[in-house]
């Protein structure tokens, strides 16, 4: 990745995608008939500032409006979009167009207009971090051949997953471009829906698109029982969404926590999707205890892995495998084979550290202090996870300052102030393992992601060597890499975890992290 400082809202994008979220896809199912041209209502926890699919906001709702030139199918599979064919190297992609494709504003979608899509949403000097989360990680030049109807984009270094980045960009149409402030309150784009309202705070009024025959494997929006409009309202508390969902105020939500046993047994359709919670970074920069690998071996050694995972999902937790969820790209059970297992008491005495008279371990003169942070907005039962770590390591000798942040607050202390030496999170992680590169290598918060100071020799050789190899190739290679992460307690995802998405009298499937997919979703009565 060049160098370049992170701004205020990548940092706040990078931190909510290393730390926080909502993993295959999955499908709900009902059999009562469906309902032609309804509205669909969805709740969703907090508003859209911005309905640019390249701000950091806006890939989420983009899903309605945009397309992309290929879509992740069930089990991960890649299936046609605005592209009917595709074939890729290390360094380069070339996708062909479906014929036929409009944009909302009734123009023509020609090879050029994606190849200037790809290329303003992979321009650094435009600062788009919804679209850097998406892109490849290395700069790439994308050219277009109208007549022939192709997109192609060469890089300047080898990278893998070109057709699972490149290819799932959401592709924004020339008149957007043209004018990208007004993509805040409208769409530009070739999808099944349009963003037909818009009020502060919400609610959000898409309406469907007559004609639309190029969405997932063909998907059309001709097929029966699909929404004429999905109305999207702010519900912040899953209690309330819980409710709306039970008395048919709303049609679809998402619900994380408690609330989702009360909806057990109402008949509502339920997709689950994965997650890790508790994805826990330890602080390696210059002047922190976690520089040293001993102590954080010793540290991560003396957790009850178990036990933190039952904290961690509210009942008897798993604890995870590998740093993204069930159903990520290249996943495997990781965990348990490489992380430190020794005493962890003498495993700090034979490192040099050693009780004083008042129970706490110093080394030449300096007690081992820790600043454990985490967020309630991450996820409800972080704190408890967090206090059980301190509890833990005060308990072996550590002096452990427990501290619940904003969200803001704790990227503050991640990417600005440094000011943390544990931070835990959630997440669903990436759908491919080239996305945690940045987190854990390369150049620290000030120029990078890399906000722990992660430097690990044996990752960075076994990263530059999956990179040569081509898509899920290399799938052994980026799990040997992971493994050098857990060896050397770099860091630690607690437990599997999962998000319920509910409906009422609605069916849909969903993505990776637990995304609707539009064209899927039916009404029923």
């Amino acid at each position: 990745m060049p160098r370049r400082r992170v701004p205020p809202a990548a940092a706040l994008t990078a931190a909510v995608v290393a730390l926080a979220g909502c993993g295959g896809a999955a499908r709900s199912s009902t059999a009562a008939p469906v309902v032609e041209h309804g509205t669909v209502r969805i709740a969703v926890p907090s508003e859209t500032p911005s309905f640019n699919p390249y701000s950091a906001f806006g890939a989420g709702p983009a899903r309605y409006a945009y397309d992309s030139l290929v879509n992740a199918g069930s089990g991960g599979a890649l299936v046609s979009g605005l592209a009917t064919s595709w074939q890729a190297t290390t360094t380069s992609a070339t996708f062909t167009l479906r014929r036929g494709v409009t944009c909302s504003d009734g123009t023509a979608l020609t090879a050029s207009a994606v190849a200037r899509a790809l290329t303003y949403a992979g321009d650094p000097a435009n600062q788009l971090a919804g679209a850097r989360t998406i892109l490849p990680g290395v700069p790439f030049t994308a050219t277009a051949d109208d007549a022939a109807g192709t997109v192609s984009a060469t890089t300047t270094a080898p990278y893998p997953f070109l057709t699972r980045t490149l290819g799932l960009l959401p592709v924004v149409c020339p008149a957007g471009l043209d004018r990208p402030r007004s993509l805040d309150r409208t769409t530009a784009g070739t999808g099944p829906y349009v963003l037909t309202g818009y009020a502060v705070g919400g609610p959000y009024e898409f309406t469907v698109r007559e004609g639309y025959a190029w969405g997932p494997d063909g998907a059309t929006t001709a097929t029966p029982g699909l929404p004429a409009r999905i109305v999207v309202s702010v519900v912040p508390q899953d209690s309330t969404a819980a409710n709306l969902l039970l008395t048919g105020g709303v049609n679809i939500a998402t619900v994380h926590g408690p609330d989702r046993a009360r909806l057990t047994g109402h008949g509502l359709t339920a997709s689950d999707a994965a997650t890790v919670v508790g994805l826990t970074f330890f602080n390696q920069r210059p002047g922190r205890p976690l520089r040293d690998p001993a102590v954080r071996r010793a540290l991560v050694a003396a957790l009850d892995r178990q036990g933190l995972a039952n904290v961690a999902v509210g009942g008897t937790g798993r604890p995870a495998g590998d740093f993204g969820a069930v159903g990520a790209v290249c996943h495997a059970d990781l965990a348990a084979a490489n992380l430190p297992a020794q005493d962890a008491a003498d495993a700090l005495r034979a490192g040099g550290w050693t009780r004083t008279a008042a129970g706490r371990l110093a080394k030449d003169g300096r007690p081992l202090r820790l600043r454990l942070i985490t967020s309630p907005e991450l996820g409800p039962t972080l704190p408890s996870v967090a206090e059980l770590m301190a509890r833990t390591w005060t308990a072996l000798g550590a002096d452990v300052r427990l501290v619940s942040e904003s969200l803001p607050a704790l990227v503050n202390a991640m990417y600005q102030t440094g000011d943390f030496d544990v931070v835990i999170g959630s997440t669903p992680g990436f759908a491919l393992p080239v996305g945690f590169i940045p987190f854990f290598s390369g150049p620290p918060a000030a120029g990078g992601l890399n906000f722990a100071g992660v430097a690990n020799p044996e990752y960075d050789a076994l990263v530059a060597q999956a990179l040569r190899e081509t898509d899920t190739a290399g799938c052994d290679t980026w799990n040997r890499a992971a493994a050098a992460l857990f060896r050397e307690a770099d860091a630690l995802p607690i437990a599997d975890g999962h998000s319920t998405v509910y409906g009422f009298r609605t069916t849909f499937a969903t993505g990776f992290g637990g995304g609707i997919i539009p064209t899927s979703i039916r009404l029923h009565q």
